[in-house]
């Protein structure tokens, strides 16, 4: 929110309501003239999706079937939708209990991998919504960390052998027929955590099968917009199976860039504004970094004695592209440094754990979400020409503030399998 680009912004501040939301958006939307609407996290995916009438009046957005946000952003309708269309994917277990948590990872076997269910409701904006358990007692920690005494927080699934570089990610946009008018995939050369986690380092390379596999996916659901989703390739059985499907803007969209500059937000603008698409693919080689995010994973992986000074120096040739720096926009890369500073000094609970990508330090109220659903703490102010004072120095914008949450309907404790 630093960048001398920004117009507008919509700052947290209190607790507001979906209509103090609705309100804000719409003034936004006035002064801007019907702009293109992209949500760019789990929570305001949903938020634009289950309010889609009154935003489409203002916005620009892609139409596609009601709730399906919401359906893709949940780890536990995503495995049951895994079942259905008969996707591979990792198997996965919600337990009832404790106690059932350790009889699944015994029958698992270890290392098992814990994600929270929902993770756009985890009560702090920086807690970790993904675990790798290796013992029984790393399991407990984290199962206690993600559950809640009242509902199924935390589904377990199977541990994937391999490193990020057998994760390919996908990105594409799909047009209101469910047309993949632009698709790109790439693999992770290294990631924020060693299992799992978004991409600091990345590399573009087509693969067929896997471009296949995420469009008749998405071609199956409906969907239209845009989509970013992770697949992980499986030795033991030679299979891709998916991971995450993210209904909305992927933080590294920017390796994905074709040779004539295309990538999938520029696809989406002239697609909803009527203009054609051209086709357009990215240079296989094509790299792209997270920096200094990528800067202190290499540095842990070298007291891991997992990368090597030479390795490291390898592995920065030919970067075409950073996600932050700019020579004619430079202080969100500052603002971005100095913000890591308390990031770097915090400790994980487990040592595999990895970061669910949004490192902001902001502490909520837990009981407050528990019972409303809705992370409290927006303000909302529209400032037009200027950027929100709020937003400078000490801050983590990862991803932009204003993001809106929505009240999330809880489903009673089952098992996935």
């Amino acid at each position: 929110m630093s960048s001398r680009y920004v117009r507008g912004s919509l700052a947290p501040r209190a607790s507001a309501s979906d209509s103090q939301w609705l309100e804000a958006l719409s003034r936004f939307a006035t002064a801007a003239g019907r702009p293109v609407l992209v949500p760019v996290d789990d929570a305001s995916a949903i938020f634009v999706d289950d309010h889609y009438k009154s935003l489409a009046e203002r916005f620009v957005i892609p139409k596609e079937p009601a709730g399906l946000h919401r359906l893709l952003a949940s780890k536990r309708e995503l495995a049951v939708l895994c079942r259905r269309l008969g996707v591979p994917a990792p198997v996965s277990h919600i337990p009832a209990s404790e106690d059932e948590a350790v009889e699944i990872g015994n029958a698992l076997g270890f290392p098992v991998v814990l994600k929270q269910v929902e993770p756009w409701l985890r009560a702090r904006l920086d807690a970790r919504s993904v675990f790798v358990a290796r013992t029984g007692a790393e399991l407990i920690t984290a199962y206690r960390s993600l559950e809640s005494p009242v509902y199924a927080e935390a589904m377990m699934q199977e541990y994937i052998p391999g490193g990020p570089e057998t994760v390919w990610m996908f990105n594409g946009y799909f047009s209101a027929g469910s047309e993949c008018l632009v698709g790109f995939t790439g693999r992770k050369l290294r990631q924020s955590g060693q299992h799992t986690g978004p991409a600091t380092l990345g590399i573009c390379v087509w693969n067929e099968a896997v471009a296949k596999a995420a469009t008749r996916i998405m071609r199956e659901l409906g969907y239209a917009g845009i989509v970013d989703m992770d697949f992980r390739y499986d030795e033991r059985d030679g299979q891709y199976k998916l991971l995450d499907i993210n209904p909305r803007l992927g933080g590294s969209f920017r390796l994905f860039v074709g040779e004539n500059d295309l990538d999938v937000v520029r696809a989406a603008y002239l697609d909803l504004t009527g203009q054609p698409v051209p086709p357009g693919r990215a240079r296989d080689g094509r790299k792209w970094m997270l920096e200094p995010y990528d800067l202190l994973v290499s540095a842990q992986m070298a007291v891991d004695r997992a990368l090597t000074l030479p390795a490291w120096a390898r592995s920065l040739r030919n970067v075409d592209e950073a996600a932050w720096w700019a020579l004619d926009d430079p202080l969100p890369f500052l603002s971005m440094c100095a913000s890591l500073v308390p990031v770097a000094l915090r400790q994980p609970q487990i040592r595999d754990a990895s970061s669910s990508g949004n490192n902001r330090a902001t502490l909520v109220d837990q009981a407050a979400v528990r019972a409303t659903g809705r992370v409290p703490g927006i303000q909302l102010t529209t400032k037009p020409a200027i950027v929100d004072s709020s937003f400078r120095g000490g801050r983590n914008d990862h991803q932009p503030q204003a993001q809106a949450r929505s009240d999330c309907s809880r489903r009673p404790r089952g098992a996935v399998a």
